[in-house]
């Protein structure tokens, strides 16, 4: 079973993640469960009084809310949070896309309502037995919509993905007009932007090496004192796609 996902990205460059393993994958489910089970509890109790239901219609209520609860969680929770819950967050794991990039809302949709797949035939068999069968550890959720558990490298200073449609950037200024950048000088800092945050400290330094210091050297941006690349990068793509119309 392989223990490292090594992704080919548009930028031609090899990123590697770590995937989550069977133990660790057990524990945050454990966790997640848990947290579930409150809220079914909470839930039910609530509904139930303020409804005033009693007898077969409390029952009904609570199989409702039993039902649909897990689906919602997951969901949400992956779809909302950047591919986290609060299990995964615990356990320092997050889900995403196969080619390194966050996981869409839609496929964080999709991967949990085919959780039931995964407990057939009464417990969750299918579902380990795919894990165990594919190099990625995929269940069939993650096989049907391009996904894959990773675990977070610890990182030192926490950046966030470019929010590329909100304000001005602060360094905007700094960056110039950008007369001279491409469509692809564009998607290609926007998807490392949007990467960053997930990738080893080794792999953050070779993408800025690789990448980044070429096209600021050739659009004669310069580093400012105490100030990170990786905002520069995000002025860039803010103001690009502003200018351009993308976002």
């Amino acid at each position: 079973m392989k223990d490292v996902a090594p992704v080919l990205t548009p930028e031609k460059v090899i990123v590697s993640y770590k995937i989550a393993g069977m133990n660790s994958r057990v524990v945050a489910q454990i966790l997640d469960w848990l947290v579930i089970f409150a809220g079914i509890l909470v839930v039910s109790i609530f509904v139930s009084f303020a409804a005033g239901l009693v007898g077969e219609a409390a029952m009904g209520a609570y199989l409702v809310v039993t039902a649909a609860t897990p689906f919602v969680y997951f969901i949400l929770c992956e779809g909302l949070w950047n591919g986290q819950t609060l299990g995964k967050k615990a356990m320092r794991m997050r889900v995403v896309m196969a080619d390194g990039t966050p996981v869409s809302f839609f496929a964080a949709l999709f991967r949990n309502l085919l959780r039931p797949a995964d407990m057939l035939p009464g417990f969750p068999f299918v579902g380990m037995m795919t894990m165990f069968l594919t190099p990625r550890f995929q269940r069939i959720g993650d096989l049907a919509v391009g996904t894959i558990v990773i675990h977070e490298p610890p990182i030192s200073m926490q950046f966030t993905p470019a929010p590329y449609k909100y304000g001005l950037h602060p360094f905007e200024v700094h960056v110039g007009n950008l007369r001279n950048m491409t469509l692809n000088d564009y998607l290609v800092l926007k998807r490392l932007c949007d990467r960053y945050p997930f990738l080893t400290q080794e792999t953050q330094s070779r993408m800025l090496r690789d990448i980044w210091a070429p096209f600021a050297e050739r659009l004669k941006i310069s580093e400012i004192p105490n100030v990170h690349s990786i905002f520069l990068m995000e002025a860039v793509v803010m103001k690009y796609g502003r200018q351009q119309e993308l976002v």
